[in-house]
């Protein structure tokens, strides 16, 4: 069976470059009628909130992207403490003391003698003597695994055949000095013990990957199958983790943009298929190709979420907009009417009931100096409600007629003094609707 996972933090909320993980993988587990899991990476007990918990299932859950269950790696820890004493049994884990500062000159010594900046192994060397001094120095220490330096390869997803030279990669840190469980090792018990198949993540992790097929190797176990989507940049290829933290999605649906419109819109960008609009989730598992998907920089703007969404909000029915129709004092009765007229004419559901003071003869009309008597005798010419779909054309022509104007020079004026805006549904659909004869 497929399985697959989306292990967000809970440290802040999720942004649009985290759900470009979970959808593909959301979209794999689907296609494949298998097992999505959500696993709450907060094995940092100062950083994780239990209210960004509730907040990523809220953001997913609006999205549609519902999992089978889960998973806590909070509640794991004896299961990575018990993958650590494995390590060290078989002499792949190893303890290590050097401070931050220490690390940084020995990365500028090799990078001045043309070597590469990875960790020097100076820990392996230390007798026993001198690791009892250290942690009376300086306590505890990290713990670092142990590659193996040689080169590790694997088919990928996207990217294709990746291979990595270990002896270029520092001895990864699994467990910090205060004794946190870093994510790669908890992913790596995770994947293997929760049976995950598929990893999908971003390209900044491809480092990672090799490292961890080594510890799964380690550990007997067998690695998932990986893909590495490209990453996300700004709509001029500027880089966009700047900007992350006002694109996560509570933001783009406090905006208004539509759930659809967003899925739409990320299970194609980066690919060679065209972005095409989609209404159900079906349509979106139909339409993805994980091996469609390059390596390249993919450019993201969230301005190319709002014609989506306003396609989408015009696609609605009434029924499906009632909530703020009814909100903007729109009767029952009105509402179907109300919105085949304006739907055209509206981006957000939010926009749904703001032509309706216009129809009550709320609108400030807007009447050009050089057009003012022209209007004032148009407006002598048109009856009393209730006016029918006809009015527009009849009265226009009688217009015409009496004072010669036509084309733009007819239309538009009348538009503005009955409704204040310059565009908008159709006039044949609004006259109608109009709850009084218009008048300046």
């Amino acid at each position: 069976m497929t399985v697959t996972r989306f292990a967000p933090s809970p440290t802040g909320h999720i942004h649009i470059g985290n759900l470009r993980t979970a959808l593909f993988n959301w979209l794999i587990a689907r296609k494949a009628g298998g097992t999505f899991i959500l696993r709450i990476d907060d094995t940092d007990p100062e950083r994780s909130k239990e209210e960004y918990v509730d907040a990523i299932k809220e953001d997913l859950e609006w999205l549609g992207l519902t999992w089978d269950r889960v998973e806590r790696q909070s509640m794991r820890l004896d299961r990575y403490a018990e993958a650590a004493d494995k390590l060290r049994d078989i002499e792949r884990f190893y303890e290590a003391w050097e401070t931050p500062t220490e690390l940084d000159l020995k990365r500028k010594k090799q990078l001045n003698m043309g070597k590469p900046p990875v960790y020097d192994r100076a820990a392996l060397s230390l007798s026993e003597d001198e690791k009892t001094k250290l942690r009376d120095d300086r306590g505890a220490g990290v713990w670092r695994f142990k590659l193996n330096h040689a080169r590790i390869e694997w088919p990928d997803g996207i990217l294709g055949d990746i291979s990595i030279d270990a002896a270029s990669v520092s001895d990864p840190v699994l467990i910090r000095q205060d004794g946190q469980v870093l994510y790669t090792l908890a992913s790596v018990v995770d994947d293997t013990e929760m049976g995950v198949t598929h990893v999908v993540r971003g390209s900044d992790h491809v480092t990672n990957t090799a490292t961890q097929i080594q510890i799964m190797e380690a550990l007997g176990q067998t690695a998932p199958t990986f893909a590495h989507h490209s990453l996300l940049t700004g709509p001029q290829g500027e880089a966009l983790s700047k900007r992350l933290g006002t694109l996560a999605l509570r933001d783009l649906r406090a905006a208004g943009l539509e759930p659809m419109a967003i899925l739409s819109l990320m299970a194609r960008l980066g690919s060679s298929d065209p972005v095409e609009l989609r209404t159900t989730h079906q349509e979106l598992l139909d339409g993805f190709e994980l091996t469609h998907f390059g390596a390249a920089p993919t450019k993201f703007d969230e301005e190319d979420l709002k014609p989506l969404t306003a396609r989408v909000v015009q696609s609605l029915d009434a029924n499906d907009v009632a909530e703020e129709l009814t909100a903007s004092g729109v009767p029952d009765a009105a509402q179907s009417a109300y919105w085949l007229a304006v739907r055209g004419n509206v981006e957000t559901r939010s926009e749904a009931g703001k032509w309706w003071p216009v129809l009550q003869g709320q609108a400030t009309p807007i009447v050009a100096d050089e057009d003012r008597d022209f209007v004032v005798t148009a407006l002598d010419m048109l009856g009393e409600p209730p006016y029918s779909a006809e009015t527009w054309s009849t009265w226009t022509n009688a217009v015409k007629e009496a004072t010669g104007r036509k084309g733009k020079g007819l239309f538009m004026p009348l538009r503005l003094a009955v409704t204040g805006h310059h565009r908008g549904p159709e006039m044949a659909d609004v006259m109608p609707l109009l709850a009084k004869k218009p008048t300046l």
